[in-house]
């Protein structure tokens, strides 16, 4: 039985809603030419809110491109994940990334690259770090099934586990890898099959059990914190919505296959079933809730539309501490073409 508050399990309940409706709200603005790219998190919220309520919120997190509901648990505001999707000036990242490579330093979120792979050795090195400075913090380092098959998964899992390093590796394995399905990615049983390869502890569960997946997590979390040791966490779940905009899942899968999953094991829905059966959640507060959170979800949306761009100085910026001269020149250069074809951009959009 699960030992947490109803007031957490309320919280779990809202959180995965809400990062529901803002996935579709910004699905429908992507498809209406409002922002450029976006990638839902259909059918994998169990797995994002599950283990984000399992860890200390000062452990640090490693996302691939699936884990916004980690950060939306840590307390990220609709209006920052708006910003970030538009590009806007109020973007931590300043516009400089597509949109859904979120980031914050202040909830111990790296920021989101695209590449896959890239983010799991930096997370078997920070952990190292942590067990060097004795912190009892752990690190976390999602990644999906595909992902898997990446080098730098491998150089991750060895160096975590010859180190000993405090990091938890959580697998997503929903099925596909984009349009390849995992029947393809490998041939032996999963992805937690290899972790007693490399000495590490290793537990698959199921992902689209919240609960399942806090208590796996803790438990993981425990070992990490306790015995400086990695462990590799498999949940399996399924990826109900399409791999980003730019993919269209009707290709190589069928849409009965999406609905029979959909139907039977939503994750979302199963929590529903709970709290139902718990008396802390009926019809009344549903409605009530489902008109709160899309309203606040379209208002944010439309707040971050209506924001400026950054001032594209900001390409220049960041990268070294005192600017070198090429890029000196080359934002020099810049100037003076944006000042000649001034008709041809839309400097009015862009921060002065």
């Amino acid at each position: 039985m699960c030992a947490l508050s109803e007031e957490t399990v309320v919280k779990m309940y809202k959180v995965m809603t809400q990062l529901n409706s803002m996935d579709r709200i910004m699905y429908e603005s992507q498809r209406q030419g409002r922002i450029s790219f976006y990638m839902t998190n259909f059918g994998e919220e169990g797995t994002q809110i599950g283990s984000a309520a399992a860890l200390s919120s000062e452990d640090l997190i490693f996302g691939q491109y699936r884990e916004a509901g980690t950060l939306l648990w840590r307390g990220f505001s609709l209006d920052q994940f708006m910003n970030q999707c538009y590009g806007n000036c109020e973007d931590l990242g300043k516009g400089r990334q597509m949109p859904v490579c979120y980031g914050s330093k202040g909830l111990s979120f790296v920021t989101i690259s695209s590449p896959l792979g890239t983010q799991m050795p930096q997370a078997s090195g920070a952990a190292y770090a942590f067990k060097r400075q004795k912190n009892g913090l752990c690190v976390i380092c999602y990644f999906g099934e595909g992902t898997s098959s990446e080098g730098d998964a491998h150089a991750a899992l060895n160096f975590a586990a010859t180190l000993e390093c405090p990091v938890i590796f959580f697998c997503r394995n929903n099925g596909y890898a984009i349009s390849t399905p995992s029947r393809e990615q490998y041939k032996g049983d999963g992805v937690a099959g290899r972790g007693p390869a490399y000495g590490i502890h290793t537990i698959r569960v199921d992902g689209n059990d919240v609960f399942a997946i806090y208590n796996a997590t803790k438990a993981a979390r425990d070992i990490c914190v306790s015995e400086n040791k990695p462990v590799l966490l498999e949940a399996m779940t399924y990826r109900l919505g399409h791999h980003s905009t730019s993919d269209d899942s009707t290709a190589y899968r069928s849409i009965d296959e999406v609905r029979y999953w959909d139907e039977r094991d939503s994750p979302i829905a199963r929590l529903r079933y709970y709290l139902v059966s718990k008396g802390w959640w009926d019809d009344a507060k549903e409605k009530v809730w489902k008109e709160q959170n899309e309203k606040e979800v379209l208002q944010a949306s439309a707040r971050a539309e209506k924001k400026l761009k950054p001032n594209w100085t900001e390409l220049f910026k960041d990268l070294y501490h005192d600017m070198p001269q090429h890029l000196r020149e080359q934002m020099q250069q810049m100037e003076e073409h944006v000042k000649k074809y001034e008709g041809h951009y839309q400097v009015k959009s862009f921060v002065k």
